[in-house]
């Protein structure tokens, strides 16, 4: 395995400083019978935008940073996320990449974070040579509903750490922070597609991400929609990546969401037509609108894609 900075050492002062600023946050903080913590970050609880603003670093491994920029591109959605990493490779599709598929009874979630790469089953921890070593885990499941203990226990020690070393964070994309979180994946789902272009995840040396950020929705189908949206059609990202500066031209013009079937109509209204089966939609379709890709060894940079600032106004206001 590579020798990779360990995201769960990494990102545990940023969990720490989650549950120590709780209160402020309007965050929920139960601990388990057994010991686990559990971070309610909207389901009986407000939450908010800063809170949302944390998890997605948490999420990010501690490799990277989120902040709240002015961004005038969206009429009066002035308010965007730009995201930033030391090591986005690592950092995204390490860590933020929600790969984790949790289910018991009627509860299912997808979990990402830091604590994917202690469990690192998925096939691409073995692509990235990389296996998490941390005493700790965390890990943010996206969902309106409370893990059943039972879950809770299998997270652990599938993680291979105590109960008590345990923190799952729980964020409803109806939520603010939930909303947040989930734009917050940017130039995740970019690197996400770039490796199902097979570009080579070695040669991505940098990246940023910036996509507008939309107000919560009042449904599940709704914050769904908003969320995708505001990437899809409002998202833009820039990678810097090492080979050939035609390898680079071929990258940027196959990651944008118009590369997509299924590109040009609200998310909301996509995922109706495939009755509401997410598999069911075009996998290129979950990509930034507009991306920038230079050739680190010339120096040129080439960009494809475009917003489509009316489709973000449409979803946004809820028309």
């Amino acid at each position: 395995m590579t020798a990779y900075p360990s995201v769960g050492a990494l990102s545990a002062p940023l969990v720490e400083a989650l549950i120590r600023d709780a209160a402020t946050l309007r965050l929920g903080v139960e601990t388990t019978a057994t010991g686990a913590t559990i971070v309610d970050g909207g389901i009986n609880v407000r939450g908010g935008l800063e809170a949302g603003r944390r998890i997605i670093e948490i999420c990010l491994g501690g490799l990277g940073h989120a902040n709240f920029v002015a961004d005038n591109g969206f009429g009066r959605w002035r308010t965007a996320l730009q995201i930033t990493t030391a090591d986005p490779v690592i950092a995204c599709l390490g860590s933020q990449y929600a790969g984790w598929s949790l289910s018991e009874g009627e509860f299912f979630a997808l979990g990402s974070g830091p604590a994917r790469a202690l469990w690192a089953k998925e096939e691409l921890f073995g692509e990235l040579g990389y296996k998490d070593e941390a005493q700790a885990a965390a890990l943010v499941l996206e969902t309106d509903k409370r893990p059943p203990d039972s879950l809770v226990s299998y997270i652990a020690k599938e993680c291979g750490v105590a109960e008590d070393k345990l923190t799952l964070i729980l964020t409803p994309t109806t939520s603010l922070a939930g909303s947040v979180q989930v734009v917050g994946r940017v130039l995740e789902v970019a690197l996400h597609k770039a490796h199902a272009l097979h570009f080579p995840l070695e040669r991505i040396v940098d990246g940023t991400g910036l996509a507008p950020v939309p107000p919560p929705a009042a449904d599940f189908l709704g914050g769904m929609g908003r969320t995708n949206d505001a990437v899809l059609y409002g998202g833009e990202i820039a990678l810097y990546v090492e080979g050939p500066e035609d390898e680079a031209e071929q990258l940027a013009n196959g990651l944008p969401s118009s590369t997509s079937r299924d590109h040009g109509r609200p998310f909301g209204e996509i995922f109706a037509g495939y009755n509401y089966d997410f598999y069911a939609c075009d996998a290129g379709l979950f990509s930034p609108a507009v991306v920038t890709v230079t050739a680190l060894s010339t120096g040129k940079s080439f960009s494809a894609g475009a917003f489509e600032p009316e489709l973000v106004e449409k979803s946004f206001r809820g028309a």
